[in-house]
């Protein structure tokens, strides 16, 4: 092995992740369900759950974690550019409820 090989999880490892991506899942529908409650809030905490939820899936389970950094940053690019395409999508969809 060499200095700089680093472990991949163990199936325990991927157990807890599997559980913290349930548990962010089930913070999402109550979201979800809970709407009125929560309010003006709602839209901004799935986004940053989905985010979350996007960068444990493909940092752990897609083993990115482990690889060089030119694809983490394909990635990253491209989660960037979703994120500015769904800003501009709800940006279009609340002045077209404002007009």
């Amino acid at each position: 092995m060499s200095e700089n090989h680093i472990d991949h999880p163990t199936p325990k490892k991927y157990v807890q992740i599997a559980i913290v991506l349930g548990i962010l899942t089930a913070i999402e529908i109550a979201l979800y369900y809970t709407e009125d409650i929560v309010g003006v809030f709602t839209d901004p905490i799935l986004i940053i759950l989905a985010v979350g939820k996007f960068i444990i899936v493909v940092g752990w389970f897609m083993h990115l974690r482990f690889e060089n950094k030119m694809v983490n940053r394909f990635f990253t690019g491209g989660m960037i550019l979703a994120l500015v395409l769904f800003a501009i999508v709800m940006i279009e969809r609340a002045s077209a409820n404002f007009s």
